[in-house]
Formats: structure tokens, C-alpha cells, sequence
């Protein structure tokens, strides 16, 4: 591929970002930003309390993925839940043409794989939480949609099929 290519995996905790994330980005031979580890302190005590972050918490962070996309110059996967339009927007803003993988899942199946991580800092109980501040990215510009429920190779082939298929 000529063209250099920026990708954010998306969707709400327990759909796979990290994981497809990874899978895609040495697929595509490009660098993984997994967004978790650049949380600050704060928002990750507000979470492992089962405080649901807001638009102000969520700021920071996005502006800081957004400068991690435009140091990758020569293209990178980031995993980010980018949950809002708005979010997405600060995203879109770092890079030309960015691409979005939203991984689609039921909240019954995000609540039983986040129950599922043990020692991770995000609980079950905030699950309806992002599903209350997703705002579905269907239909806008440079955005696939895959069902995250399907077995994970799939999963990869659907999320590639994109990229190999412009």
C-alpha cells in the first residue's frame, strides 16, 4: 500500500480493540498506540472506582492520541474507544484520511468479556456506560464496521478487507 495509512480501532470496552488492534496492525506492518496506556493517573482511579470518564476527563486524552497519530507520520493503528462524533472530530483533525474500525458488540457480550479481565482497571459496571455515550460512527466518512462477536479471524479479515479494498 502507497498511501500512508493511519487506522483507529474503536468501540466500547470488551470489543477487541486491543486484540484486533495488534492483529492489524502486524497485518499492515504499522506501530499499535493502544490509547489505555496513555491515560493519565486520574482517569484511571476514576475508573477502577466505577466512575464513568466525561468529555472533560476524555480531553486530554484524546489530544495527546491525536499528537501520537501525527508523530507516526509513516501511518500507525491506535486503539481508542472514541465513543462520540466529537471525539472522533479531535481524532480526524491529527491526520488526513484517517480510517475508523468500529467493533460492534451487544452490551450483554461486552459485560460478560470485561467481567472476564481480571486485574484490569476497568470493572463491569461501567460497560452501560459507554454504550449510553456511543454515538454509532455508521455511515461517516472512513468508517467500517465489523461485528466483533464473530470469531477473531474473521473479525481481522472484515476489518482488512478495507484496506485491501479502499
Amino acid at each position: 500500500m502507497s498511501a500512508v495509512l493511519h487506522v483507529v480501532v474503536m468501540g466500547v470496552s470488551g470489543c477487541g480493540k486491543s486484540e484486533v488492534g495488534r492483529q492489524l496492525a502486524q497485518a499492515l506492518d504499522l506501530p499499535l498506540i493502544e490509547g489505555d496506556a496513555f491515560h493519565p493517573q486520574a482517569n484511571i482511579a476514576k475508573m477502577r472506582e466505577g466512575l464513568a470518564l466525561d468529555d472533560t476527563d476524555r480531553a486530554g486524552w484524546l489530544q495527546r492520541l491525536a499528537a501520537e497519530l501525527q508523530a507516526h507520520s509513516g501511518g500507525a493503528v491506535l486503539a481508542c474507544s472514541a465513543l462520540k462524533t466529537a471525539y472522533r472530530d479531535v481524532l480526524r483533525g491529527a491526520v488526513p484520511g484517517l480510517h475508523f474500525v468500529h467493533l460492534a458488540l451487544t452490551e450483554q457480550e461486552a459485560l460478560r468479556r470485561v467481567a472476564q479481565r481480571p486485574g484490569h482497571f476497568y470493572p463491569s459496571s461501567l460497560v452501560a456506560s459507554q454504550f449510553q455515550a456511543l454515538q454509532d460512527p455508521a455511515g461517516e466518512t472512513g468508517v467500517v464496521v465489523v461485528d466483533a462477536s464473530l470469531p477473531p479471524a474473521q473479525v481481522l479479515d472484515q476489518a482488512l478487507a478495507k484496506f485491501n479494498n479502499p
